[in-house]
């Protein structure tokens, strides 16, 4: 498709989520483009997971409202920490943490945030895709800069999920519990998921690009292309727009994060056991050389590692990006 017509994808998609009526011809003229054109992008839509009403006579619609990122919104709910970040909305991108990390590496701020609309290169963690669905997902990230070195931020991830967890709770009667290590969860099923970069000096300047993407709302068969079990904020009856979403994560990102540079994650770790979606659970832990460790969680110690009592009776610690965790019976 060429520049132009994509370019169009966006705004023509704004125009038709006022939930009325536009016809093709109304709209090849408001954007300069063939009524062709027009057709191939809605049908694009419709392959990124909008539903688009098409009626014989009377046109186009998006029947369902949806909330568009607006960054001045975002700005706008934030109040108190509007200095704290600077935001800026991306139509489409392959993933907001590939490309925030490419303008940390360039000098971005601290506190710049990208969020996206829609996102087709996603990446979670140990190499996983991150489906995003437009309008249906929130999926924004975060720059962090520390002058302590990457040794000061052991425990990054938790804090990061805790934040994300509070600001769910804030319009959740489910509550949103914490998996080790990044994952959120309600009732066992996810959330929301985060991905934590990082790069510089052990002990000098250092920083963090934290990557979040929340479902919001999701069709049957963006549920079915996951492989696992999920859950979203529209089934849980969350109401709450996603700018206002967003804006809360941002808030409580910067006070957990506030505490975080103080006093490390110790000072959250009671907070983060609170959550703990799998404390006193039979769970197999599969490590990076295959193998598997069966035992009871028994949460997490101060630098934020796991803590697994085996079938011994001994208590470990583990951590490190590529141990994945199970409930043993699951």
């Amino acid at each position: 498709m060429h520049t132009r017509s994509h370019k169009a994808l966006f705004p023509l998609l704004r125009r038709l989520s006022d939930g009325r009526f536009h016809s093709g011809q109304a709209l090849a003229h408001e954007f300069g483009l063939s009524r062709a054109s027009i057709f191939n992008l809605l049908t694009q839509a419709e392959a990124m997971g909008v539903a688009i009403h098409a009626v014989r006579g009377r046109g186009y619609r998006i029947p369902e409202a949806i909330e568009w990122l607006d960054a001045g919104a975002i700005m706008g709910h934030l109040a108190a920490a509007d200095g704290t970040y600077a935001i800026q909305v991306l139509d489409s991108a392959g993933s907001t943490n590939t490309r925030l990390m490419a303008a940390a590496l360039d000098g971005a701020a601290d506190g710049t945030v990208f969020c996206a609309e829609h996102q087709h290169a996603g990446r979670g963690r140990r190499g996983r895709g991150w489906h995003s669905v437009l309008g249906g997902s929130l999926t924004f990230s975060v720059l962090w800069r520390f002058d302590t070195g990457l040794q000061s931020l052991a425990g990054l991830s938790l804090v990061v999920g805790l934040a994300i967890a509070r600001a769910v709770n804030r319009h959740s009667r489910h509550t949103a519990r914490l998996k080790w290590p990044n994952d959120i969860l309600v009732d066992y099923r996810k959330l929301a998921g985060i991905l934590v970069e990082v790069q510089g000096d052990m002990h000098g300047a250092a920083f963090a690009v934290v990557g979040v993407g929340l479902n919001v709302r999701l069709s049957e068969a963006q549920r079915d292309a996951v492989d696992q079990a999920v859950v979203d904020l529209a089934e849980m009856g969350v109401m709450v727009g996603r700018n206002q979403l967003l804006a809360d994560c941002l808030r409580e990102l910067d006070a957990a994060l506030g505490v975080f540079r103080q006093h490390g994650f110790g000072a959250l770790r009671d907070a983060w056991l609170a959550l703990d979606a799998y404390a006193g659970r039979g769970v197999a832990l599969a490590l990076p050389d295959a193998r598997r460790v069966l035992g009871i969680a028994c949460g997490v110690d101060e630098s934020g590692a796991f803590l697994l009592r085996d079938t011994s009776s001994v208590l470990s610690p583990y951590s490190g990006g590529e141990i994945s965790l199970r409930l043993e019976d699951a």
